[in-house]
């Protein structure tokens, strides 16, 4: 019996797993995945539910990976939607709800094209993993599933992220790498004072902007062989001083860096403090900062992977897709220190919003460029 990835879909989103709640998505897909003859064991930790399961013996047979969570976004305002986002409501041939496109009707298709493929070749090695921690800290979601695959033994010797990586048109993008993503937040520290009396304070106002003037111009490069130029933007500047006649003793800011394969999150942090150390000896201003890294620059160099994907998208949809490294992070950064991977998904252009939606042909699309890859790969 074939199993129909348009019910497993509507299935999941019926599912209200919003991070960090399971919602009963990972133990749906489970069951239906020991059913189907995986052995498979639930990787929780810290209270997060993932899973990971495997179709054959992997010995010295290859092994190909799947990766997707079920976890979603909040819907926000549910005056915002149409139907409700938890309803997998039909409507002109799409289908409405929170996690539709992100990605419960990815990890629907890849569940559902290695359940038919491993039917029919039972000597073949296939693992799914799901994590319930993509949307959140991303601690203890694939993380976790890696860690434990590295004590139990076990292994992937490729990996297919099935994240929505087309922005307008199905086939038109997958993802063979991503900027690295670097947070950092710094504290101004001055001389409170009377503001008639500046000589007698320390304003660490001034002496903050020139730091963030003279790291916002900064070109950081001008892009690589497979990446755009990096960027750096600030997203907050913060005082907290509601008396106009005091000069404030403190001043914070945040930054962001999303940044390619030319850098490394310690070198840029390093930049950021020597420039702050320039900026100190000039004024007297002492800055303190802390970094958070959400992943570091990977990139999975065009070859026999993404050439595998390219071929099945364009037997499937008559497009050769583009090689990508844009936009945000993904488990694939996790990933990428485990085994060669490539993301390949449905278009995202609802993704997080109001009324998120799949259009449902694309599914059954998905499930056979997916059926189509795990063919060729094990041809």
């Amino acid at each position: 019996m074939t199993i129909d990835p348009v019910e497993l879909t509507a299935d999941l989103i019926r599912c209200a797993s919003v991070t960090p709640a399971e919602g009963g998505a990972i133990e749906l897909l489970d069951r239906l995945l020991s059913e189907s003859g995986f052995q498979t064991t639930r990787v929780d930790r810290n209270g997060i539910a993932n899973l990971f399961a495997r179709w054959g013996d992997a010995g010295n047979n290859k092994v190909f990976g799947f990766n997707g969570h079920t976890d979603v976004v909040p819907p926000g305002s549910l005056d915002d939607w149409t139907s409700d986002p938890f309803s997998a409501e039909v409507r002109g041939g799409k289908m409405y709800g929170r996690g539709a496109v992100d990605m419960k009707s990815g990890v629907a298709a890849f569940v559902t094209a290695a359940i038919e493929f491993t039917r029919n070749n039972p000597d073949a090695c296939v693992v799914v993993t799901i994590t319930g921690d993509e949307e959140g800290d991303a601690l203890d979601g694939t993380t976790a599933i890696l860690d434990w695959m590295a004590t139990a033994g076990e292994r992937m010797d490729v990996c297919l992220v099935g994240e929505p990586t087309c922005p307008d048109t199905m086939g038109q993008m997958m993802k063979i790498g991503r900027r690295g993503s670097m947070t950092t937040y710094i504290t101004a520290t001055g001389l409170q004072g009377h503001a008639a009396y500046p000589a007698r304070a320390r304003n660490p106002l001034p002496a903050l902007v020139q730091l963030l003037d003279r790291l916002a111009s900064h070109e950081l490069d001008q892009g690589t062989a497979n990446f755009d130029p990096s960027t750096l933007a600030l997203t907050t500047i913060d005082t907290g001083n509601p008396a106009n006649n005091v000069i404030p003793g403190a001043a914070r800011a945040t930054l962001n860096i999303r940044f390619n394969d030319a850098h490394k999150s310690s070198d840029l942090a390093a930049w950021i403090k020597a420039e702050a150390d320039l900026i100190t000896a000039e004024t007297g201003v002492e800055f303190a900062m802390e970094t958070k890294v959400s992943g570091e620059s990977f990139l999975t160099p065009p070859g026999p992977l993404s050439d595998l994907v390219g071929a099945a998208v364009m037997a499937e949809t008559g497009i050769q897709p583009e090689l990508s490294t844009s936009g945000g992070t993904s488990d694939a950064r996790f990933i990428r220190a485990h085994c060669p991977v490539i993301e390949f998904g449905l278009v995202g252009q609802s993704m997080h919003k109001a009324d998120e939606h799949v259009v449902v042909e694309q599914i059954g699309q998905l499930k056979n460029i997916y059926l189509t890859i795990l063919r060729e790969y094990f041809a």
